[in-house]
């Protein structure tokens, strides 16, 4: 496993990450999901991915549990708020309220005494940035989150953070958190260069593009039975189930086979390339899983195949 740094910060993490969006709290079982984890440890990850809504706080209940054997400086727990967590007007967003009641819950529920990373899950349009950059900085002053960051903001949302907070001498965010891979490349025209200048790293999910750059799905096959896009998760996915992506993504096996790389690993790598990422979180059912992703650290794709497989993909990928 190799490690970068999370944008200009000094922490190190590492280059595939853990994430438990789909796979802990309640579609897989707690036992599968603690034997992922263990797993993730022994190769090498020591970046794990969460959130509170996720399973409304289900799914950092049973990442807390599966890393409660570890020493907490080994690792770096990432969580995130936004999203509604009861039904009240105050139980979601981004105000100082809702900040400081969910990073409590968080920790309460990961069972630990700080939070290595926390980030706001979207932009919150009805609470005041200095608002919300307020309480993080407090947070981090407190010793209870060690670095912020935030996920799925915009190119202005996220140069308006930048400005206030250097105006203001806060604590700057070091990461955000995008969708990213060769079927998704939306954050290449802005996001990237503003963050690159501004030291602030990618954590990006979706690398697999929900699976399809896997290669388990075939045009003109129905999903396997056993498979996301064959469950209610498959709604985030169906756009990307079109025979034309599809047939794309078939030519993209030749090209993994000349390297003897997994599709996976393909495409892991090719997000890997981007140097402004600092890691790609996956997500895992089932221990070799794990095996087949990380090896996807270290790996560098010459231009040549880079040309390759934007001949292959680049016509169906959403910029």
């Amino acid at each position: 496993m190799e490690y970068r740094n999370l944008g200009r910060s000094g922490l190190k993490v590492s280059e595939i990450a853990l994430g438990n969006w789909l796979t802990h709290g309640g579609y897989v079982a707690e036992e599968a999901a603690v034997r992922c984890v263990e797993r993730a440890y022994d190769l090498g990850i020591n970046f794990f991915d969460t959130a509170n809504a996720y399973m409304r706080g289900a799914a950092e209940e049973v990442l807390g549990r599966a890393l409660k054997q570890y020493r907490r400086s080994s690792y770096v727990l990432a969580t995130k708020l936004f999203w509604p967590m009861d039904e009240g007007p105050n139980d979601r967003g981004l105000s100082r309220k809702h900040i400081m009641e969910q990073c409590h819950a968080s920790l309460k529920r990961l069972g630990v005494d700080y939070i290595d990373l926390y980030q706001c899950h979207r932009y919150d349009p009805s609470t005041p940035v200095d608002e919300t950059l307020r309480a993080l900085d407090d947070l981090i002053s407190q010793g209870k989150v060690l670095y912020a960051g935030i996920s799925e903001w915009t190119a202005l949302q996220i140069a308006s953070a930048v400005s206030f907070a250097r105006e203001h001498n806060i604590d700057q965010i070091v990461s955000s958190q995008p969708q990213y891979s060769m079927l998704y490349r939306t954050i290449e025209s802005d996001v990237i260069p503003l963050c690159a200048r501004e030291g602030i790293g990618q954590v990006v999910f979706s690398p697999l593009a929900q699976g399809v750059l896997s290669g388990k799905y075939r045009p003109g096959q129905a999903p396997p039975n056993d498979s996301r896009a064959a469950t209610d998760a498959g709604t985030f996915m169906r756009r990307l189930l079109s025979d034309e992506v599809l047939e794309a993504v078939e030519k993209l096996r030749p090209i993994a086979a000349d390297l003897h790389l997994s599709l996976p690993q393909l495409a892991l790598a090719w997000v890997l390339r981007q140097p402004n990422v600092s890691a790609a979180i996956i997500g895992a059912s089932r221990p070799e899983q794990i095996d087949d992703n990380v090896a996807a650290s270290g790996v560098k794709l010459d231009a040549a195949t880079l040309q390759a497989i934007d001949d292959a993909v680049g016509a169906v990928a959403q910029r």
